[in-house]
């Protein structure tokens, strides 16, 4: 193979969702798929109906009704055991592996919490464990030093910059788009020297959304939406970038998850040594 696509997606339910699967792959034909939000114990997982999508090679991490991570792939690869248990909770935010291709390849899904609805730490447990969490990622990633040879997806529940939300203004004190929240994102980021995928295709300037609230009567005419689906490669990588994909149709397929998938491609030759 030449080339490389990953995607990752809140499913929102993978034993709910399970059929949507079959139209996103037909739709964007990843190598790997990466989910968030499986809310399934992993004893419950449909391992049968993933494989039969060509996923043979995949590594679960959930629980029951919450949160839970999983990597879908057609190429082996050795599921990571030494990263951290984050906030010590236990709570299946986080899954990594090494991708058997031509000089290994690095792959981390995160799910980081969504952190509730009052932007105060102080006031909201939840928002308070968001931050810790991101901080806690920031000083692993300063730990291990930069990344190499690596990709980072997954919901980050944060969208860093202006035109990642509908509406600047009226969101900086709403939890996703605060100035706290999208530093300390910013922190993480920078800890990695990880490099924005997307944004190597749409400029900063330009609107891009991966995320539209359940609550909308008509998403796709407010089309309020915001970007807390991200994926980071790291400075070695930017080079082999040459596609993206994000999936706005499926947010209108039946039973739809808030979020839509979003794929990069990557070009195997152009990865550095």
């Amino acid at each position: 193979m030449s080339k490389l696509r990953i995607v990752t997606w809140n499913i929102n339910s993978v034993r709910l969702r399970l059929p949507l699967l079959t139209e996103l792959v037909r739709a964007l034909e990843p190598d790997v798929l990466c989910l968030q939000e499986t809310k399934c114990p992993d004893a419950l997982f449909p391992h049968e109906g993933v494989a039969a999508l060509g996923f043979g090679h995949r590594a679960v991490r959930g629980m029951k009704g919450y949160n839970g991570t999983a990597i879908l792939s057609r190429i082996p690869f050795t599921a990571r055991g030494d990263d951290p248990d984050w906030c010590a909770k236990g709570d299946c935010r986080h899954l990594g592996v090494d991708l058997d291709v031509p000089g290994g390849l690095e792959l981390h899904d995160f799910y980081v919490p969504a952190g509730g609805d009052i932007p105060d730490p102080a006031l909201n447990p939840k928002f308070a464990h968001k931050l810790d969490f991101v901080a806690e990622a920031a000083a692993w990633n300063r730990a291990r030093g930069p990344s190499r040879r690596s990709v980072l997806v997954g919901d980050l529940n944060i969208a860093p910059l202006e035109h990642d939300v509908w509406s600047h203004r009226q969101l900086l004190k709403i939890v996703s788009h605060t100035p706290v929240e999208v530093e300390a994102l910013t922190a993480w980021q920078q800890a990695g020297h990880w490099y924005d995928a997307l944004r190597h295709f749409v400029p900063p300037s330009e609107k891009l959304y991966t995320w539209w609230s359940y609550r909308a009567r008509d998403w796709e005419a407010a089309d309020r939406g915001r970007r807390l689906d991200h994926v980071w490669v790291s400075h070695d990588l930017a080079p082999a970038l040459t596609g993206w994909t994000v999936l706005k149709a499926a947010r209108g397929w039946p039973q739809a998850s808030d979020h839509v998938p979003v794929m990069i491609e990557l070009d195997l030759s152009k990865m550095a040594a």
